[in-house]
């Protein structure tokens, strides 16, 4: 009886891709400082401006932003194939305003305090180009993991933007950080001391003006980003 070598063709996988390969740990550098999304995008540039006069709020604005967008990018891709294409943007509003709301309550359900110092910055959440601009032109495309890892990135440079902002502004205009004055009263003018704030940090204008002087020192550092 003879036997027939029979080949067996053995089904072969393609190699998964690592949760933190290079590709999926540049979707978390990138927007930190190549491509972030205040500094070199000029989005959101508004809140950089408005509610930066305190690190308290910064840092809740920058973590209501970061859920937002973390939530909004794994909703919008997990259910992308889903979407028809006409009303995409419709779906897109729904899904941000859904968690803009969510974000709002729990906000003046455990800080009110912070809540009523955001006044309609948290609202205005919904019309961020930062979200908007990641739903429509990563999440629609891509899967959950690298979608969660973009929006982490973007989020996470929109923050450290915000929270730089808000410590020199609080610092050299309060003479605090978090509300804690670390300055002695008998340093301060007032009580005879040497040392007086800086009223003109707490202005919008000083905002803009550190935001500026940030984006100096990422060009001065990578000659890349200097436009011809």
């Amino acid at each position: 009886m003879s036997e027939v070598a029979v080949e067996e063709k053995q089904e072969v996988k393609a190699p998964s891709e690592p949760l933190f390969s290079p590709k999926n740990k540049r979707l978390i550098t990138d927007p930190l400082n190549e491509n972030n999304p205040i500094t070199i995008q000029v989005l959101g540039i508004c809140s950089a401006l408005a509610i930066t006069v305190q690190v308290k709020q910064a840092v809740f604005m920058s973590l209501s932003v970061l859920f937002v967008m973390i939530a909004g990018n794994w909703i919008i891709s997990t259910i992308r194939n889903l979407i028809p294409s006409r009303i995409r943007i419709i779906v897109q509003l729904v899904v941000v305003a859904t968690l803009v709301t969510l974000v709002d309550l729990t906000l003046k359900a455990y800080v009110p305090d912070v809540s009523e110092k955001l006044s309609v910055f948290v609202g205005l959440i919904i019309t961020y180009c930062i979200i908007m601009g990641r739903f429509e032109a990563f999440a629609m495309g891509n899967k959950q993991w690298p979608s969660i890892l973009d929006a982490l990135g973007n989020a996470l440079g929109y923050a450290w933007i915000l929270i730089a902002v808000a410590v020199v502004r609080e610092v050299f205009g309060s003479g605090a950080i978090w509300g804690w004055k670390f300055i002695p009263e008998s340093w301060m003018m007032s009580n005879g001391g040497f040392y007086m704030n800086n009223n003109l940090m707490i202005l919008p204008p000083m905002a803009l003006i550190t935001v500026g002087v940030i984006i100096w020192i990422q060009r001065s550092r990578n000659t890349n980003l200097i436009e011809a």
